[in-house]
């Protein structure tokens, strides 16, 4: 008999997680599960799922790319108006969730978003691959097209424009950082009974761990 979507289940059995083996700094921690997760050789270990909401509270969610993090926060690039974009300029919060299958692990992550310098914009933008430059200039992200034939046919017409000029980045185009309030470490394990370590920033700077129930 074939298996029904109730029947699909798995036992993580893998590894465990201890407030005595995470490090106090969950910048740190987050960098040593990402190392673990580009180690093994997961298939974009950066993508993310981006959660946001307007001011009328409508949700929202999809896959972006990291594309930068330190003490300061997570960082990614897109289309500032976009509806994510939109989204953020009227309620600058937004959550963040990584899940590395393989590794049988999840990170959440929640806090305020502010737009990256526009030094760091322009930085990161000139790193791009030239096709990936002129799509930023072709697409009017989120907006209704008629057609993919209007895309292909915009790209033709730029990379004959910018044949021998440089691709200038567009003012709607630049990153967002997520300001870490919270970062949840999340392990699954046998049972159902994942270990779950929450992160929580304290008034003072420092950050508090705490452990959840799964």
């Amino acid at each position: 008999m074939d298996k029904t979507i109730a029947d699909l289940r798995r036992d993580y059995t893998l590894h465990g997680l201890s407030e005595i083996e995470v490090d106090p700094n969950p910048y740190i921690q987050f960098q040593r599960w990402f190392d673990q997760a580009l180690a093994a050789q997961l298939v974009e270990p950066n993508a993310m799922t981006l959660a946001t909401t307007s001011s009328k509270g409508k949700p929202s969610a999809r896959m972006v790319l990291l594309k930068d993090f330190d003490e300061r926060g997570f960082v990614f690039y897109t289309n500032y108006n976009s509806q994510k974009g939109q989204q953020l300029a009227e309620n600058p919060q937004a959550s963040l969730v990584f899940w590395w299958a393989e590794l049988e692990r999840q990170v959440r992550i929640y806090g305020s978003v502010e737009k990256v310098s526009e030094n760091q914009s322009d930085e990161y933008f000139y790193s791009r691959p030239i096709t990936s430059r002129l799509g930023t200039w072709v697409s009017n992200q989120s907006e209704v097209i008629e057609s993919r034939e209007i895309l292909e046919k915009k790209l033709l017409e730029l990379e004959t424009v910018y044949q021998d000029q440089d691709i200038k980045r567009p003012s709607h185009w630049g990153g967002f950082r997520v300001i870490p309030t919270e970062i949840e470490f999340w392990q699954g394990r046998p049972s159902r009974l994942h270990d779950r370590l929450l992160y929580t920033l304290a008034d003072d700077g420092s950050w508090k761990i705490k452990r959840l129930s799964p």
